[in-house]
């Protein structure tokens, strides 16, 4: 079994990727820092022993990196079982105060990402006629709030395209699942004064995808939508 994801030596990545290879998956990862998927590597050589993990330094603002992760990828692997597009940044801020330029970074990373690495991978989940693509949207591809702003149009439009997939791939035994998770502590939540209770935890959203993939072909969870047990911040 085999499982790619994006964004995965931290946070919700991170757990994502632990649980799989706890599974038994291999794994193929990017992240943009070379020192942090090093780390990784040596840390999952330690922890799950059997199983293999590619690692590539990969920014995936940027179309061309994406495809050579993808080519690594298929030049090592025929078959995919799962892919994880869990890359994605969040900037506060409102539309019309943004500063220019923030629009497109929060396009390429949290849409552009998943759209080109869906593309280029997605030719071995038809050939072997199965698969799960799940896309990492957010509580924020359901309700706009205050300071969400390109953050918010960037994850409306993750959750649409994960409907659009959805539709396409349904009749060709691959399954699409987009994952909406409410405030979870990550980096982005760093230095916050606030008990650990009122979040969630990164291992909460790896548990409910795993547990996703556990159904028979013929049935999917097309949304998992998860928040803190108190409410949204």
């Amino acid at each position: 079994m085999k499982a790619v994801i994006t964004g995965a030596t931290k946070g919700i990545g991170r757990a994502i990727a632990e649980n799989l290879a706890a599974a038994g998956y291999d794994i193929a990862v990017c992240a943009r820092n070379a020192a942090d998927l090093e780390a990784m590597k040596a840390d999952f050589a330690k922890k799950f022993p059997k199983i293999t993990i590619l690692t590539q330094v990969t920014d995936v603002r940027d179309k061309n990196q994406v495809i050579a992760f993808a080519t690594k990828i298929t030049n090592c692997w025929s078959t995919i079982d799962i892919l994880v597009n869990n890359a994605g940044v969040f900037t506060p801020g409102n539309i019309h105060q943004e500063p220019d330029g923030l629009f497109e970074q929060l396009m390429e990373t949290n849409l552009y990402s998943a759209y080109y690495l869906t593309r280029a991978l997605i030719p071995l989940m038809l050939k072997q006629k199965r698969g799960h693509i799940f896309n990492m949207c957010s509580i924020a591809s359901l309700k706009a709030y205050p300071d969400g702003g390109s953050y918010t149009i960037s994850k409306f439009a993750l959750l649409g395209f994960s409907k659009v997939l959805r539709e396409e791939l349904q009749t060709k035994g691959i399954k699409v699942t987009a994952i909406l998770p409410g405030a979870t502590w990550t980096d982005s939540w760093a230095g916050v004064t606030l008990p650990e209770s009122r979040l969630m935890q990164a291992q909460d959203v790896a548990k409910a995808l795993l547990a996703a993939t556990q159904l028979s072909p013929s049935a999917v969870i097309e949304e998992i939508v998860m928040r803190p047990q108190l409410g949204d911040l």
